[in-house]
């Protein structure tokens, strides 16, 4: 695509969902304000070419993904088709994609941020410190993790295990929603700041939204019950935020028994 041809407002509204707030180079042009969820300002920005080129690189990355999940119709499948996917960079760095793991028929669902390096190593889900530590909560309540269905918001592990990129999130929610509708829970347990946060489009800090049930809705329409806490890695740094948790997961068995 010629550069001379871009929708420039289409192009900043796709900079400020993915993060980018700085730009640089020799042409400015001016955007018009505009009454959008990103609330676009009226300001004079400086593109330089190899960032626009990768703006919509990553827009077609989603596009991609996107068309993906509306074609796959298991887990099997998606797996397939993630492991096969090579619109995000992260893979490149990672040893293993790490796609959901436990029983894609459970009523319930945990979702974490992304593999850490146990996880990439082992190509599974929440098995290191942070997974043994979910594994004795999760018994605590008398909730068996294989009878679970646990993933993360990316399914490859970010270099250092760094947090995800607003446009790597991007990239890599069609297929975390796509295993949402597929294993149709009627919970989700959200670990983490950025993992509720990605799904349910918000940017409230976990500790505010931590406890509250809120709802998500399926695109085939299924709504399923939303309760978020922290991650388990924060809980091994800050043990004394431990008896918080464990009152988010009495309140999911308490949710799940009253309604079983």
């Amino acid at each position: 695509m010629n550069e001379n041809s871009l929708n420039v407002k289409s192009l900043i509204e796709f900079y400020i969902d993915a993060g980018v707030d700085e730009t640089c180079g020799e042409v400015s042009f001016t955007v018009e304000k505009k009454n959008t969820v990103s609330n676009i300002a009226t300001k004079q920005a400086d593109v330089r070419p190899a960032i626009s080129k990768l703006a919509l690189s990553s827009a077609e990355a989603v596009k991609n993904a996107d068309e993906i999940c509306r074609q796959v119709t298991s887990i099997e499948e998606l797996r397939k088709a993630v492991e096969n996917f090579d619109g995000c960079s992260l893979k490149y760095n990672a040893k293993h994609t790490v796609m959901g793991d436990g029983n894609p028929e459970s009523k319930i669902m945990l979702i974490g941020e992304a593999p850490g390096a146990e996880e990439d190593l082992a190509g599974k889900a929440f098995v290191g410190r942070s997974g043994q530590l979910l594994n004795k909560m999760l018994a605590a309540i008398g909730i068996d993790r294989t009878k679970c269905y646990i993933c993360n918001i990316l399914p490859w592990r970010p270099p250092g295990n760094r947090s995800p990129s607003d446009a790597e999130i991007a990239v890599c929610l069609p297929f975390l929603k796509k295993q949402i509708e597929i294993v149709a829970p009627d919970y989700i347990f959200m670990l983490g700041a950025v993992a509720v946060n990605s799904l349910m489009e918000n940017a409230e800090g976990i500790s505010k939204l931590r406890g509250k049930w809120m709802e998500y809705q399926m695109q085939n329409g299924k709504k399923a019950k939303v309760l978020a806490s922290y991650h388990p890695a924060y809980l091994l740094r800050t043990p004394a935020q431990k008896a918080k948790a464990w009152a988010d997961f009495l309140r999911l068995k308490k949710e799940m028994g009253e309604n079983n």
